[in-house]
This record gives C-alpha cells, structure tokens and sequence, in this order.
C-alpha cells in the first residue's frame, strides 16, 4: 500500500516545585520494570496555554508518566519538569496524584460557563495503574455531583467500559464526549508502535459499548505516522471500523515530536523501518511538526473516508478541528515535499 509523501549529587541545586514533591513521593510498588510513587498535588486543573488552537480550557491528568510506551509519544517531556532527563523513565516510573477528588471539588470553582475541560491529554488516564488505584473513576464520581460541565476523555484503553455506569451518569448532566485513540487496525503493528496498550479491535470494541450505552464516543486517529499509518487505505479501514462500532467523530492530527520524544521515536524507526530512518532524521531535524501541507492533506482524506461512511462530525468539542487548521494545497504538490 503507498503511502502519503514523508515529508544527583549534593552539589546539585535543590530541587523545587514539582520535582521536590516527586522526589519525595513514596514508592507504592514496582514491577515489569514500572515502579509506582504518590505524588502530592496542590491544583489538579492546569488551564492550558498551548498556541495550537486546542479546543479545551482546563486539562486533567491523574498521572504522571504513562506504562503504555508508545514510542512516538509526546509527552515525555513532562518527566523533565520533575527533573527527570531519561525519557524511557516517562514509561518506567509513574506518579499517582493524591486526594484528586478533593483538589477538583475546589479547583472547579475556577471553571467559567463555555470552558471545556480534557481529561488525559498528557498521559492516558486508563493506563494500568488505573486498574489498582482507581483515580481516574474517583475523577469522574465527583464530576457525577455537578451540572453544566463540558468534558471530553482521550483514552487508547478499553478500561474505560468499567465506568460506563458513571459516564452516562455524568451526561445526563454534563456535556460528555470520549475520544479512543486507535491509529492503526493492524494489530502486529500496534503492538510494536504501543507495547503495552490494548489492541485496536478492544478499543473500536470499546467504542462499540460506549455508544450502545449512549455516549457521545468518537475516533482520535492521531498520531498519523507517515509511511507508516499514514496510507489512504489504513486510514479508511480506521474510520470503516470506527463507523462499524457507531463512532459519533473521528479527527486525525500528524505526528509531533519533540527532542525528548525524537530520542525514542527515530531509534526506533532506524530498526523496523530502516528505509524511513533517513527521511524522518531530516524531516524532524530542527522542528517538531511536519509541514502544513502535509497536515491539510491528512484532514482532507479523513473527511473524505468520514462523509463515505457517514460520520457527522471530526471532533464534536469544536467545528471543523483540523478541516481549516492549515491553508489548502493539492495533492500533487504533495508529492514535492519528500
């Protein structure tokens, strides 16, 4: 199948903020080569203040660091802040934040009517972890006590079923919309692309049970990889199968890698896609998007594939969320950009 055109010692400073609290967080327990530490938290919203047209206000992340290891993820930077310079520790030492609930009964204060608020935009909050320590649904039953909220959930784990009693509970109430990550249906793939995640089909299964329950579920394909997910024919089975399981939505977004990510993410390309090695090294050289065509005409596929098997809408917490990001250029002028 083408694809689309690639384009610490004592003398150390003491350690403040974020990376004091984790330095002394306790050490819940380790194993698989992931060890688990408290992490005290003094806000649990972070409003965000990103340049890149997001549609939400406030971000939620009951966690920091994810186990699911995907290789292209962007957040690993966040460990930094806890001056942590190893990225492969973003995916080895997870922080699980304490008294979540009561933090967000206050920090919901600061919410103004029309502010919409993302939980898991960093670090997936139905990661493993979750399973044991609960704080994502310790989350979501106190969303259960309020009105008037907009929240969306980006997840690319089926753990999310556990809570569909409080998710539909939650929008009676609430504007609620979940948003399952799959960027690739094929399962070999995935599991070297993201180790430790659930495979795609229990994820378009978990879509599936969402929307039987009738909640607003959708389709993240994001990131797109190019030459490698980023085929007209993967991305159409993506958006088929997401239509299948009664996706409501469906957006895609290219891939984005920062230096902290790039460490992972090219040494990893080097050995299962050696012929792409090169073309990403020089792509990803001194940026960390691909260029703006590039993006456009991903939208464009992604629309089309959505009005073929009728998906209304790419991202329901906002008109057109990537359809008008980028200026429009033609396919063939694609092809010159690699």
């Amino acid at each position: 199948m083408s694809s689309l055109p690639l384009f610490a010692t004592s003398q150390n400073p003491a350690l403040v903020g974020i990376a004091r609290l984790a330095a002394e967080g306790e050490s819940l327990r380790e194993g698989h080569n992931v060890e688990y530490f408290t992490l005290p938290a003094r806000s649990l919203l972070n409003r965000c203040t990103s340049n890149r047209n997001m549609p939400f206000t406030w971000t939620i992340n009951p966690y920091r660091g994810c186990e699911f290891g995907c290789r292209y993820c962007y957040a690993r930077y966040t460990h930094e802040f806890m001056e942590m310079r190893n990225s492969m520790e973003f995916e080895q030492k997870i922080y699980v934040k304490q008294h979540t609930a009561e933090l967000l009964r206050h920090d919901l204060r600061k919410v103004k009517s029309g502010e919409s608020i993302a939980l898991g935009t960093a670090t997936d909050p139905y990661q493993p972890a979750e399973r044991r320590y609960e704080v994502t649904r310790g989350i979501l039953e106190e969303f259960a006590r309020h009105r008037g909220l907009e929240l969306g959930i980006v997840t690319k784990s089926n753990l999310i079923v556990r809570d569909i009693d409080l998710l539909r509970e939650i929008s009676r109430s609430n504007k609620l919309s979940v948003h399952i990550t799959v960027t690739t249906l094929d399962v070999e793939l995935a599991r070297i692309l993201e180790p430790r995640a659930p495979r795609p089909d229990l994820r378009i299964d978990a879509v599936r049970q969402l929307s039987n329950a009738g909640i607003t579920v959708g389709v993240s394909c994001s990131p797109v990889l190019p030459g490698i997910t980023d085929s007209p024919a993967d991305l159409e089975a993506v958006v088929r199968a997401a239509a299948g399981a009664g996706a409501r939505h469906i957006f895609a977004n290219s891939l984005f890698l920062k230096p902290c990510s790039a460490a992972v993410f090219l040494p990893f390309v080097e050995h299962y896609f050696p012929h792409l090695a090169e073309n990403y090294r020089q792509r990803y050289q001194e940026r960390s998007f691909l260029p703006p065509s590039y993006s456009k005409r991903i939208s464009q596929l992604v629309r089309k594939f959505r009005q073929k098997y009728g998906i209304g809408r790419d991202d329901p917490r906002r008109e057109s969320a990537f359809a008008t990001k980028w200026p429009v250029q033609a396919f063939d002028e694609q092809l010159q950009l690699f």
